[in-house]
């Protein structure tokens, strides 16, 4: 698996941004509506995050690689959701039963994933650590118009997920017609990314090499922070907060939200 943390970084970050995520639906109006999450208020956007726990508590101790039953899924998030007056205490109950089963498990066990990755429990810690981190973003920006930035370290990692999970699982939101390489720069944290773009297929590069006069496809550049790379990946904010050279229309192709 092609990550830049461990189960207990991912965990920290779980604990930290759900503590804030928590703090923040228990002072908010839950009618309100989420802006990054259209058509969502604040009451969807805890049953969801609520519910993507509930999922991944109920499957994970499985124990195998097969995917689960559709139904499992469909259940875990849309049944016996609570209502309003309740919904903050049960989304903490989902929390911490998650984390507690994070912590305790073996990272190489066998368990189901929907990308590209090894068939092993050591995925989920990673995922939910990014799926908490965007949606506390959300939740801070529903309540304030403002919020913090995802913290660096996890941000970048947050990119790569995109770039070695969701792309190469065919779950991008933008157009799946382009090609050209893309150049992502994390200037705080002095990483870089190189991306082939394939129609539908996507490339994970490791030499800037491919960035010469040769190259017959256009290219791009995108440099930023690594919580705006990652935030702009997951729709949160345009590519346009970022110093962008070259063909910009490449970097919509890389959207997962």
């Amino acid at each position: 698996m092609s990550a830049q943390g461990s189960k207990e970084f991912w965990l920290e970050s779980l604990r930290a941004d759900g503590t804030a995520f928590r703090a923040n639906a228990a002072e908010a109006d839950l009618t309100a509506p989420v802006p990054t999450c259209p058509g969502w208020n604040v009451l969807d956007l805890v049953h969801h995050l609520g519910g993507v726990y509930r999922y991944v508590g109920v499957t994970l101790p499985r124990g195998v690689t097969s995917r689960p039953d559709p139904e499992v899924r469909d259940r875990a998030y849309t049944q016996d959701l609570p209502p309003a007056e309740h919904a903050v205490a049960w989304w903490e109950d989902q929390h911490k039963h998650l984390v507690d089963l994070l912590a305790a498990l073996d990272v190489q066990m066998p368990a189901w994933n929907w990308a590209p990755q090894a068939k092993v429990a050591g995925f989920w810690p990673r995922r939910m650590a990014h799926e908490t981190s965007i949606h506390r973003w959300d939740i801070q920006m529903a309540l304030h118009g403002l919020a913090e930035p995802v913290e660096a370290r996890l941000a970048a990692d947050g990119v790569s997920e995109v770039l070695d999970s969701w792309l190469p699982a065919g779950r991008r939101k933008g157009p799946t017609t382009r090609h050209g390489v893309v150049q992502l720069v994390a200037t705080d944290v002095g990483q870089e990314w190189f991306l082939r773009l394939r129609g539908e297929g996507v490339a994970l590069l490791d030499t800037a090499t491919i960035l010469d006069d040769t190259d017959p496809h256009e290219q791009v550049v995108a440099a930023g922070t690594a919580s705006d790379l990652a935030l702009a990946l997951w729709g949160r904010i345009g590519f346009d907060v970022l110093d962008v050279a070259g063909d910009d229309s490449l970097l919509s192709a890389l959207r997962v939200g």
